[in-house]
């Protein structure tokens, strides 16, 4: 029989060991966090998806970002592709499962989005799926992932993965991603609604890297990018 409190031991080990490699992701995750930031206040979007508890973060992070983490701010729009319920099972039931986020993902996505996809494996084949429909359609791919390299990581633009192989730990740490990323995302935004308010911002192709500072992408008809009025305030993160 184990000895009491073992598990926990156990358990808190093993994340304080991939807490030490998950330090070195500070940049990455500001860069994420700012990119994020101007791509929303110029009109684009994040689609996310996962599967199982992944699904639960994908959903946690897009109400973060459509309501708020901290401050008060406009809402942005951010979607978890498995809420979408009805067409999920319709897409499930006339072209399988492993279609459910990539035909989404044609739907939705436009050139400047940011498809984030939360896999433990990275191995899912649903969300290698989605990878390879956003690069289609022009759709900017993130991975949060376990231990790389893995088929979703190769198949994204750019990925986040965690050193551990317990896939509690994994989750765990996805979780703290998504936090740090609205919080630099809430820290570059009064800088981002700025930029996106200026005159005679240049298109760009897919692909194609913005300046620094600003999205040069067309704003969705429909979506108004409104400053607050100055009650925006930066979050240390």
């Amino acid at each position: 029989m184990m000895p009491a409190g073992s598990l926990l031991d156990i358990h808190l080990t093993n994340l304080a060991e991939a807490l030490v490699p998950y330090r070195r992701c500070e940049r990455q995750l500001a860069r994420w966090g700012a990119d994020l930031a101007h791509r929303l206040a110029a009109g684009g979007r994040l689609l996310v998806a996962g599967n199982g508890g992944s699904a639960a973060e994908a959903q946690h992070l897009t109400a973060e970002l459509v309501g708020k983490l901290r401050d008060d701010r406009q809402p942005l729009s951010a979607i978890a592709l498995h809420a979408e319920t009805s067409a999920l099972t319709a897409i499930a039931n006339d072209y399988g499962y492993t279609d459910v986020y990539a035909r989404q993902v044609r739907a939705h996505g436009r050139p400047g989005d940011v498809l984030l996809l939360l896999s433990t494996s990275g191995t899912s084949p649903n969300l290698v799926a989605a990878a390879q429909a956003a690069r289609d359609v022009g759709v900017t791919t993130w991975a949060l992932t376990g231990v790389a390299p893995n088929p979703l990581a190769d198949a994204c633009d750019d990925v986040l993965a965690v050193a551990s192989g317990d896939t509690q730990v994994v989750q765990e740490l996805h979780l703290v991603t998504s936090h740090l990323l609205c919080e630099y995302l809430e820290q570059e935004l009064p800088a981002a609604l700025a930029a996106a308010a200026e005159p005679g911002i240049v298109h760009r192709a897919p692909g194609e890297p913005a300046p620094a500072g600003r999205l040069s992408t067309p704003v969705r008809t429909g979506v108004e990018v409104v400053l607050d009025g100055g009650t925006g305030q930066q979050v240390d993160a």
